[in-house]
């Protein structure tokens, strides 16, 4: 294999790729010999009809598509570890040349890793920090601990209201027509949540278990069914259940319960000061955010648009996943929300840009200030990891590559430029 890079623009780059003759041969033979079990000719057994045969029936480049397929992964992946320059995309392949006798060619255009060039990042201004704590906040604390606690209690004897949870069976119309997506049986839903689409939750309000009640509805004019953008709706709900939150009293009693102090005042006290902490490290992470931040604007890069979409990509299958868990499908998600891929992506490109910014700004900044991790403080740190997971720190090393531990490496040395950034920055 040959490899030869051509920079373009914006810091893309084509690959040129040559695979010998003799590999071209054996990737042709190789399909031949996984493909001819599918392959019917009368007068052959299938699997037995001969190659020359079946190139002769159907032409020589029948089984090019197979052939191309498998050099390609086996010669992109070489090339990626032999190009000295750093990847950070999916490469755009397009076959040059596949000919019997011939060198096979293609090319790839990725995206190669921007330079950061840094302006200021030293002695940048950062809010100072607050942890002052006040009854209102304290008291809003005790609430939600109070909100943890409460009963979910059944209510037979009166009708839907506010921040309710029912079941609820539906099923929309359009135009008196049933549309697909629009039913559900013993659904839950909190009224007030605001889940489903704007009018529908409160329309539920004073409906009774058991009795059909109709809610009429506007899709919006981006819902993500091209057939019901803007359309009305009539949804015949029948709630089955209704359950409610009840409250405990808030006295000693509950702040025994709750925690491991006998009276409401000793709880409030240390609620105080858990308060004052969580200020304290919500304002380093304020600080952190800030230096970052002007740290990013004070640099110059050229990020290719084709690392911002892998970005994006991933943050849109970190967001599938984390719907999944909650039992939804992306289809069911969109279908509720009005969402599309093409908005979701619309919405997802800051954050990808953002992270890809942070990234490199505090890799320069590591790289300028020769911030290193050492093996012994990587080892403190692998060691923190066995005490959470309950593992020998011997054995997650072993199950780490060397690849995993460089990245490792590479995200300590991150943290601790953004630690120095805030060393390094003045409060106003």
């Amino acid at each position: 294999m040959s490899l030869q890079l051509e920079k373009m623009e914006h810091n893309m780059a084509k690959l040129t790729i040559e695979v010998e003759t003799e590999k071209v041969e054996k990737a042709i033979q190789a399909a031949y010999l996984k493909q001819r079990g599918q392959i019917s000719v009368p007068g052959f057994r299938k699997g037995k009809v001969p190659r020359q045969m079946i190139e002769k029936m159907y032409g020589a480049e029948v089984f090019y598509d197979e052939a191309a397929n498998s050099m390609i992964q086996e010669a992109y992946s070489a090339a990626y570890d032999e190009c000295e320059e750093e990847i950070v995309s999916q490469p755009t392949v397009d076959i040059v040349q596949l000919e019997k006798g011939k060198p096979f060619i293609f090319t790839a255009e990725v995206a190669l890793k921007p330079e950061v060039t840094l302006g200021d990042y030293k002695g940048l201004k950062v809010s100072k920090i607050s942890t002052r704590v006040t009854a209102k906040e304290v008291d809003a604390e005790v609430e939600a601990e109070q909100q943890k606690n409460a009963r979910t209690i059944e209510v037979t004897d009166r009708a839907v209201a506010d921040k309710d949870e029912v079941k609820l069976n539906f099923e929309g119309f359009v135009d008196g027509e049933a549309f697909e997506g629009g039913k559900g049986e013993d659904y839950p839903l909190t009224i007030g949540s605001g889940s489903f689409i704007p009018g529908f939750e409160d329309q539920l309000i004073g409906a009774e278990i058991g009795k059909e009640t109709e809610v009429k509805v506007t899709f919006p004019e981006d819902y993500q069914a091209e057939e019901l953008k803007g359309k009305e709706a009539v949804f015949k709900c029948t709630v089955n259940a209704i359950s409610a939150k009840e409250l405990p009293e808030l006295d000693d009693e509950f702040a025994a319960d709750v925690s491991e102090f006998e009276t409401m005042d000793e709880y409030k006290a240390d609620v105080k000061k858990q308060i004052k902490e969580r200020k304290e490290k919500e304002g380093k992470n304020k600080q952190e955010d800030e230096a970052v931040e002007k740290a990013i604007e004070n640099a110059t890069m050229d990020i290719p648009e084709a690392m911002i979409n892998m970005q994006v990509r991933q943050l849109a299958n970190d967001f599938a996943q984390r719907i999944q868990q909650q039992g939804l499908t992306m289809e069911q998600y969109m279908q509720f929300t009005g969402m599309t891929q093409e908005k979701m992506n619309e919405e997802l490109r800051p954050q990808a840009e953002k992270r890809i910014k942070t990234r490199l700004v505090l890799e320069a900044v590591a790289k300028a200030e020769n911030i290193e991790v050492t093996d012994e403080r990587l080892d403190e740190e692998i060691s923190k990891m066995a005490e959470a997971y309950k593992m020998e720190a011997d054995k997650i090393k072993e199950l780490m590559g060397d690849a995993e531990i460089k990245s490792m490496k590479e995200d300590m040395a991150v943290q601790d430029a953004v630690t120095f950034l805030v060393e390094n920055a003045v409060e106003e």
